[in-house]
């Protein structure tokens, strides 16, 4: 049994987020009792997903300080497209990149990696509806459940997310 008492996670939110791919994981990491907070553009807004799941942000953007965060979730759906667009969730990939901690990518997250400039020789897997979004920003793609490298984790669709969670949570290990 795996214990975070002391992680503390961030898990990207704004709306048409994968419901799954967002849920699976900040449960998984919880149940673990590692500290998850849901962060969006605003704090406290309740932003719903693809199939209509709510998630009410727990801060802004713009009141985290990533350096007190030992990794971070990018969930799938719509919602990559939207977080991109965001200076400071650019940032927070960076940061997170240039320190080696865990990024857990899923689906169409990749477009918010691929917008922070991280994925050059890096090996991922996505949906693979943006497999040449992946490949044209440098990334070397494969199709399958899972792809760690080194702190990125990333995966393809919800029905790997078994695989996916039992990766990442190694890569929280350390």
């Amino acid at each position: 049994m795996w214990h975070y008492k002391e992680k503390k996670v961030i898990a990207l939110v704004s709306d048409d987020f994968e419901d799954l791919e967002l849920w699976y994981p900040v449960l998984r990491l919880r149940e673990a009792l590692a500290e998850v907070h849901l962060v969006g553009e605003k704090a406290g807004h309740i932003y719903h997903g693809k199939y209509g799941v709510p998630a009410t942000s727990d801060f802004a953007f713009s009141d985290i300080n990533v350096e007190e965060y030992d990794g971070i979730l990018v969930p799938g759906g719509w919602s990559p497209d939207k977080l991109r667009r965001y200076q400071e969730v650019l940032e927070f990939i960076r940061y997170f990149d240039k320190a080696k901690k865990p990024i857990g990518q899923i689906c169409h997250a990749g477009w918010v990696l691929i917008s922070a400039g991280i994925l050059k020789g890096i090996h991922v897997t996505s949906t693979p509806g943006i497999k040449d979004d992946m490949m044209n920003a440098g990334a070397i793609w494969h199709d399958q459940a899972v792809v760690v490298d080194g702190h990125i984790v990333s995966s393809r669709r919800p029905p790997d997310l078994p695989e996916y969670l039992h990766e990442l949570v190694k890569v929280f290990e350390g």
